[in-house]
């Protein structure tokens, strides 16, 4: 399994009037951990890109249990479950300074092979990077 952390703090842009998180920018949270996590692995998603491999969004899912406030530090918990094949399900917990819960989710990016725009197969030279997480 692969499963790392990132924190983030709250600004104030992205709160409302009573400065709760707006619960849209909750998939950006989701964004920047698995972004953060490729990285960290040593698969960056410009990389990727350069040779010629995309992962579009194809599946959101996020259940809120607390709100988010200004100025928290966020605590963003993503993990790979099972070895990805043509599609790729990221694992969410979202927590506060406290340790509470705050949200979960789960999305799910399919590689896209880019000369063709279709569906492809996790190219090699990723498999061998992921692999050695199961």
């Amino acid at each position: 399994m692969l499963k790392t952390k990132t924190s983030l703090r709250v600004r104030y842009s992205e709160t409302d009037k009573m400065g709760v998180v707006y619960h849209a920018n909750y998939a950006q949270y989701f964004e920047v951990a698995r972004t953060e996590m490729f990285r960290e692995i040593g698969l960056a998603y410009s990389d990727m890109e350069a040779n010629g491999i995309m992962l579009p969004l194809v599946d959101l899912y996020c259940r809120y249990h607390k709100p988010a406030y200004y100025d928290d530090n966020l605590t963003i918990e993503v993990t790979v479950e099972e070895m990805p094949s043509v599609k790729i399900k990221f694992n969410y917990k979202i927590y506060n300074e406290k340790g509470d819960l705050l949200t979960d989710g789960y999305t799910t990016l399919v590689f896209i092979d880019m000369k063709t725009n279709r569906p492809t197969r996790m190219p090699e030279y990723i498999k061998q990077v992921v692999e050695k997480y199961f």
